[in-house]
């Protein structure tokens, strides 16, 4: 049974289509309903989009105050980049704006165009992230068409593998730092060819030694609330009637 108020940290593997704020919002409301436990801080270690799934940590109660830590901490993921198109948003979530032949793209190529983004390197967000610029995020500027200067961030990608099996769609796995956008790695990519390149799917696999196959599935997480909740509800009752007795 879990202790939300003294806190918890609960590993998920988000959904497709949820946004991170979506999971923590639910987790709150049905901890809420089925534990009766009021205004519960939760919050998450580490944003993914909605086109992404994989590992999030979730925080309750006084585990919250750790989130930066486990924000900090190196993570996996795996997925696909698509050679050959562009999109303003760098993935799936809008379509596509530019078309590139691959026919012309070697093996020699794709090698030459990794390595470059193996170690500290400069990396600029996307146009459409949640970065806060003067107090409004980096997506509402984008979605008004108004210009924006988005400034590189230093990060680092300790390891960066690419397999050709299924060209032009190339399945990757990533080792980064803190603050990396796989989106922007797909495009950065593409432009490295001299071509072109989106994200067409996400899993974060790790978080510093939380693996993904640790985590609950969000719909057991939520029957295992609900079935512990009633237990629950009728733990505090009985401490309040001996609490009572005593008085």
């Amino acid at each position: 049974m879990f202790s939300f108020e003294d806190g918890e940290v609960i590993l998920i593997d988000k959904p497709l289509d949820w946004t991170s704020f979506d999971t923590v919002n639910f987790i709150r409301s049905l901890v809420n309903r089925c534990y009766g436990i009021r205004k519960l801080k939760v919050g998450h270690a580490g944003t993914l989009d909605p086109l992404a799934t994989g590992l999030l940590i979730l925080c309750t109660g006084k585990m919250t105050k750790q989130i930066d830590n486990y924000q900090a901490q190196i993570k996996t993921y795996t997925g696909t980049i698509l050679l050959g198109q562009t999109t303003p948003t760098f993935d799936l979530e809008s379509e596509p704006d530019a078309f590139f032949p691959t026919d012309n793209i070697t093996p020699e190529q794709i090698e030459a165009a990794r390595v470059q983004f193996i170690g500290d390197i400069k990396q600029y967000p996307p146009k459409y992230s949640a970065i806060k610029i003067k107090g409004k995020r980096a997506f509402d500027y984008a979605r008004s068409d108004e210009e924006i200067e988005l400034k590189a961030r230093d990060i680092h990608i300790e390891d960066f593998k690419l397999s050709l099996d299924r060209f032009p769609e190339l399945d990757f796995e990533v080792t980064c730092s803190k603050g990396t956008y796989i989106r922007s790695l797909a495009n950065d990519f593409g432009k490295a060819l001299g071509n072109g390149a989106c994200l067409i799917s996400l899993r974060r696999t790790r978080i510093g030694d939380f693996r993904v196959e640790d985590a609950w599935p969000l719909e057991k997480l939520k029957q295992h609330i609900i079935d512990t909740g009633d237990v629950f509800k009728a733990w505090k009752k009985e401490q309040e009637e001996k609490e009572q007795k005593q008085d």
